[in-house]
């Protein structure tokens, strides 16, 4: 568990140090721009939203809205802050791959085993954030329908933070895999492998994500600690054919 914090931190200092912070700027300043807008979006609608969904309490748990309340704006942040993060990532995919590749390079002496042109692999890039939300999109709805279950919507913000950090777990990671050609399949194979590193590094990915201004570096960041995950835990697991 400390090793997939810590590998956060060590992959933070590493893309702010020399030669490495021109590979952060485009992602940063996508970042920048989708923070802004996602914070002027919620302080205008979350009110509304908030009073929506607590007139679909159904009236034989009235008294219970003391506890209800509170879940439901934690559910409606989580919801929020993961949609931001889909955007995010989807945009800027392209700028995480490539700086995936350079921190591989910086830490281990050679590149990726991508014969892809950075044309190329700019395109498979996005490309496989649209699996990757093929794969997301129907266990979030899912969990949008249990919302409206009574008794198990009480459980909702852990379900969904539980579910935020395997996500996170996997998008950020899949950027090493990705460049050294680990199909989707055999990247959550080799994920469930390594199941207690996967959910602390996306536990952490998930707190680094709420960190008000640093998380514009923490996140760059979070793609150089997946190298060095990927490096540790998940490079050496066998590989099963694409």
């Amino acid at each position: 568990m400390l090793h997939a914090f810590t590998a956060i931190g060590r992959g933070t200092r590493l893309v702010l140090s020399p030669g490495m912070r021109r590979f952060v700027i485009a992602p940063v300043l996508v970042n920048l721009v989708l923070y802004a807008a996602t914070l002027a979006y919620l302080f205008t609608h979350f009110g509304g939203w908030l009073d929506y969904w607590m007139l679909k309490v159904p009236g034989w748990l009235e008294w219970l809205e003391w506890l209800i309340w509170p879940l439901l704006v934690v559910s409606l942040l989580l919801m929020v802050f993961f949609t931001f993060t889909l955007v995010t990532n989807l945009i800027a995919a392209p700028f995480y791959g490539f700086l995936a590749e350079k921190v591989e390079w910086r830490l281990t002496g050679s590149p990726p085993s991508d014969t892809r042109s950075l044309m190329r692999a700019g395109v498979d890039a996005l490309g496989r954030e649209l699996v990757k939300l093929r794969y997301m999109l129907p266990r979030m709805a899912l969990l949008f329908v249990l919302g409206f279950v009574p008794g198990v919507n009480m459980f909702m913000p852990l379900l969904w933070a539980a579910f935020s950090a395997w996500m996170l777990a996997i998008q950020y990671l899949d950027y090493p895999m990705d460049n050294n050609q680990v199909s989707f399949s055999d990247m959550r194979r080799r994920l469930r492998a390594r199941w207690w590193p996967t959910l602390t590094f996306g536990l952490g990915m998930s707190l680094a994500t709420w960190v008000p201004v640093l998380n514009l570096v923490l996140l760059p960041g979070g793609v150089a600690g997946a190298v060095i995950l990927w490096d540790h835990y998940y490079r050496h697991l066998p590989a099963v054919a694409r």
